[in-house]
């Protein structure tokens, strides 16, 4: 049992906080919230540790919740904090965080320090959970009992402040152990570079208009495609400016459905077997015939891709690409999934020289040999169980 926690309920007592944290070199942060009946996460609560050594408040440190939930309290000398730059702002996976503030006032922490992303550059793996990292550097065990709480109520359990934060106190010990094996490496600019997809709006922007193409479809028909954008468009739109999950319109199931059985009328929009009972009226079900009407009616159709016959090779290319990807992964010790994905390394097989394993630190790592495969500059070769690069006459 950790020691009785401080909860943070003003704003006076967030601002005196946070000055307190701009006066060391981090501060390490996490974020409960539900997200199961709305579009938007709802924040519940903020926790927040700074560096062992800054003070006897707290055995270990200052530690504290912050409660966003109550009445009157402002998050601005938090955002203050995030602004100032001399203190960096370490979370673990932070990109569930960051959606929320981005959304809630349009801020992004910095500097950010994600553990997630450099225990993976360090050699933890593609699986760098925090229950992993703090059994394997903090040397702790870790209660995850009261993950699917329900973080709106109040007052909290103690089993629920004890977990929160954890989440911030081992981080501390992480962040450390982390930063130094950067420094050592010299790697800390490949976490700075993944980071920055993190701070861009673009990650947590999800335009209407481009919604259709989360959808997974067999056919390439462009009036089905035109049916479907249109649906899809419909759906993003209600969901966000009425703050309830995509789901809860209806599910992509059901828009393909529609999509095929293409209904005009609300006796038509009935008969379909996918759609939800509330779906099938009033706001929702006028939307579905709407878009369908102006999926129908478009003049501007979605051009579907022709399936990609390949080149001759592409296939076996591709495979030499992955025995590339894992050498190179495992003589650097960086998680392969960092570097590329399946789809990058078929790209890279099929001509394309635009994905991001072939540039920034990747290219260093992997994308340059990858290329000289490509080409045909280099090849492969087993030698005592390792995979070696020979260079082509």
């Amino acid at each position: 049992m950790t020691a009785e926690p401080r909860i943070i309920a003003t704003t006076d007592e967030l601002s005196a906080f946070c000055e307190l944290a701009k006066a060391q070199p981090y501060v390490t942060l996490d974020t409960e919230f539900l997200r199961e009946r709305t579009y938007y996460s709802r924040l519940c609560l903020i926790q927040m540790a700074l560096p062992p050594a800054s003070g006897p408040k707290l055995a270990g440190g200052p530690a504290a919740l912050i409660d966003p939930m109550a009445e009157g309290l402002s998050l601005e000398p938090l955002y203050d904090l995030f602004r100032h730059e001399a203190t960096v702002k370490v979370f673990h996976a932070a990109r569930q965080d960051l959606e929320i503030f981005f959304h809630d006032a349009g801020i992004f922490p910095t500097p950010l320090f994600d553990t997630q992303i450099a225990a993976m550059v360090c050699g933890f793996g593609e699986q760098a959970g925090y229950e992993t990292l703090v059994r394997k550097i903090a040397r702790q065990p870790l209660d995850k009992s009261s993950r699917f709480t329900d973080w709106s109520r109040r007052p909290l359990t103690p089993a629920q402040a004890d977990y929160a934060l954890a989440d911030v106190t081992h981080l501390r010990a992480i962040y450390e152990h982390l930063s130094a094996e950067l420094a050592r490496t010299g790697r800390g600019p490949w976490v700075a570079e993944e980071a920055a997809v993190l701070v861009d709006p673009a990650t947590y922007t999800t335009h209407p208009d481009d919604a259709w193409e989360r959808v997974r479809t067999r056919s390439g028909s462009p009036r089905f495609l035109a049916i479907v954008r249109e649906l899809a468009r419909f759906r993003e739109t209600y969901a966000q400016s009425n703050d309830v999950p995509r789901s809860r319109v209806f599910k992509d199931d059901a828009l393909i459905e529609l999509a095929s059985t293409r209904p005009l009328t609300e006796e038509e929009l009935s008969k379909s077997r996918l759609l939800l009972r509330e779906a099938r009226r009033g706001e929702i079900a006028q939307g579905i015939l709407a878009a369908v009407k102006a999926g129908l009616e478009t003049t501007d159709l979605p051009k579907a891709e022709p399936p990609d016959p390949g080149r001759p090779g592409n296939g076996a290319l591709a495979e030499l690409l992955r025995v590339l990807l894992r050498a190179k992964a495992d003589a650097a010790d960086v998680a392969p999934r960092l570097i590329a994905s399946a789809a990058e390394l078929d790209a890279i097989a099929a001509g394309a020289r635009d994905v991001p394993a072939l540039s920034g630190w990747r290219a260093e790592v992997f994308g340059d040999d990858a290329l000289r495969l490509a080409q045909g500059r280099i090849a492969l070769s087993a030698s005592g169980g390792a995979i070696k690069v020979v260079p082509v006459p």
